[in-house]
């Protein structure tokens, strides 16, 4: 069935970076748009970042000019490089398929938490 698992969350000072990793499975994974949305606590989940199938990226304007998305079809593998951290990018940050296909899969997430 179709998983999405991601990792590379952790606390991280302002300022810092951090690779996020997202390994999908159970689909084509080459044929499918990606994206990373993040949730902050007490908030609604946000769009982050989007790669088309042929990694054309398209970024939220809050996060613009400081994360960047990429993809890996070989491993199936989407990734979120975040640098310049502020404490708003803290949230669980979690990857999906795009398309009406994946409307009710989510992985786990991973946490993010920028702080001193």
């Amino acid at each position: 069935q179709i998983q999405f698992v991601e990792s590379g969350g952790a606390l991280v000072q302002p300022g810092g970076s951090l690779r996020l990793s997202c390994v999908a499975s159970g689909f084509s994974f080459d044929r499918y748009a990606m994206a990373w949305y993040r949730q902050a606590p007490g908030e609604s989940r946000e769009f982050v970042a989007i790669v088309t199938n042929d990694n054309q990226p398209t970024y939220a304007e809050s996060i613009k000019g400081r994360f960047t998305i990429s993809r890996d079809n070989a491993k199936n593998t989407v990734y979120l490089q975040m640098t310049n951290l502020k404490p708003d990018d803290t949230g669980v940050y979690f990857c999906k398929g795009i398309g009406q296909t994946f409307s009710s899969y989510w992985g786990q997430g991973t946490q993010v938490t920028v702080s001193t």
